[in-house]
């Protein structure tokens, strides 16, 4: 493990606990993988918020379109075995579809760009209207003529990952839930994942969450839907760990995976921009990508009613990131971001040192939280309301084991000024100056407030 990784690790625990609290969410995990071993497993907030279970690590989540990088997985390793190609047209292997769908490929339905509709003409499985479709409506939608034509331009479809699910079908003579359970979960050592509800059996389940508008509270959304014949595109469940020990294989640098290098570099390659939105971000074949340089990123997100979770390799750095968030809201992609975002400043300023360790903790006033963060030779004051808690950070030079010098601060705050620790009698630090602000801990600001504003 890189050195600088433990206190980056436990800054991202810290500080996503606080996000869920400070935007009232109700439940998030992550898990980091450093190569294929994870490093961090954590979870904060509730499962069901109707009975106040506590969310754990065990907890699974309806992580849905994570499901087509499932997929996307299987048909490479059918590609491998010779018993497909990418080349091959949909028609030769599902009958029934419209003459311009049969003529789309497999690798046009793996990157989305065969121009087929994105779920037919009427979608109320994702509003919790009506059931996923099954098969036969399925090929009802596809018989249909597609948008676009083939190779025009990127367009996202869970019909086209339904569709794959049927060449799986048509390739292996099984099911798809059987085939791509033994043949992609089960060597990829997963045991906390399975392709649909119905199979996670007695495991811990999170319930997913509706927005507080416009009931102005919110309500349970059970996500406990079957996914019929759209299982490869939305219907997998799975643990926030398993899916970063998933996703991490993967990688062109993996030690060991299902797939040869030569599919991971293929499947995690930027084939489509995402031209029409602003969020440059491309998509490969059954994955996004995004960033840029040392920090360019590859994986994919899910959307599934009350869930929206989200998963990103950095291959130069060998880690994976998975955020899960049961709710419809949650904010699964500004935090992994923001995680990201904390790596990185990690990464470029080095693991704390005995002479900064001591500076640390989250202080409050009634302005907000403070967060002081080590370093090898400063100390950050970052802001943990932020999605990005470094950004504009303040730092603090040490002087003595007790006292230092603001030296860096936007200059609507101190910049020059002191800044110390104060301990009590037992020698632990019970509040922090920076320049003339006293920042307490979380208990006494709490008392400090009730003393003042309470009435009986």
């Amino acid at each position: 493990m890189t050195p600088w990784l433990p206190a980056a690790l436990s800054y991202v625990s810290s500080w996503l606990e606080f996000q869920r609290r400070h935007h009232n969410q109700p439940g998030c995990a992550v898990a980091i993988a450093s190569g294929t071993e994870i490093v961090l497993e954590a979870a904060f907030g509730t499962a069901d918020i109707a009975t106040g279970e506590p969310l754990t690590p065990r907890h699974g989540f309806r992580i849905a379109s994570h499901s087509k990088s499932f997929t996307a997985a299987g048909i490479l390793r059918l590609v491998e075995a010779g018993r497909l190609r990418l080349d091959d047209k949909v028609g030769g292997f599902v009958p029934g579809l419209h003459p311009d769908i049969a003529a789309v490929t497999l690798a046009q339905l793996l990157s989305n760009s065969a121009g087929l509709t994105r779920d037919g003409p009427d979608n109320g499985q994702f509003f919790d209207r009506k059931p996923y479709c099954d098969k036969a409506e399925l090929l009802a939608d596809l018989a249909q003529a597609p948008v676009f034509p083939a190779s025009q331009r990127f367009k996202y479809s869970n019909h086209g990952f339904g569709l794959l699910g049927l060449v799986i079908e048509a390739a292996s003579g099984e099911s798809y839930r059987d085939w791509i359970a033994r043949e992609v979960v089960a060597p990829a050592g997963l045991t906390e994942t399975r392709p649909d509800i119905d199979l996670w059996e007695s495991r811990p389940m999170a319930k997913g969450h509706s927005p507080a508008m416009p009931l102005g509270r919110r309500v349970v959304i059970p996500g406990d839907n079957p996914c019929n014949a759209m299982i490869s595109a939305a219907g997998f469940v799975a643990t926030a760990a398993d899916v970063a020990r998933y996703f991490a294989q993967l990688s062109p640098k993996a030690d060991s995976s299902i797939l040869s290098p030569l599919s991971r570099r293929e499947m995690s390659r930027r084939l489509w921009p995402d031209d029409e939105a602003s969020l440059g971000r491309h998509y490969g074949l059954g994955t996004i990508s995004g960033g840029e340089d040392d920090w360019a990123w590859f994986g994919h997100s899910g959307g599934f009613q009350g869930f929206i979770t989200r998963t990103a390799v950095l291959p130069r750095q060998d880690l994976t990131v998975s955020v899960l968030t049961n709710a419809i809201d949650g904010l699964a992609h500004p935090w992994l971001d923001g995680v990201v975002h904390i790596l990185k400043r990690f990464s470029e300023l080095g693991a704390p040192s005995p002479t900064t360790q001591d500076w640390t903790g989250r202080w409050w006033s009634i302005w907000n939280a403070s967060d002081l963060v080590p370093v090898a030779d400063k100390v950050l004051c970052a802001n943990p309301t932020l999605f990005t808690p470094f950004l504009d950070a303040g730092e603090i030079e040490i002087e003595t084991p007790d006292r230092g010098r603001i030296a860096r601060a936007s200059g609507f705050n101190s910049p020059g000024e002191s800044a110390r620790l104060v301990r009590d009698e037992a020698g632990k630090v019970a509040s922090i100056w920076l320049g003339g602000a006293k920042l307490v801990t979380e208990e006494a600001l709490r008392a400090e407030m009730d003393g003042r504003y309470t009435r009986p």
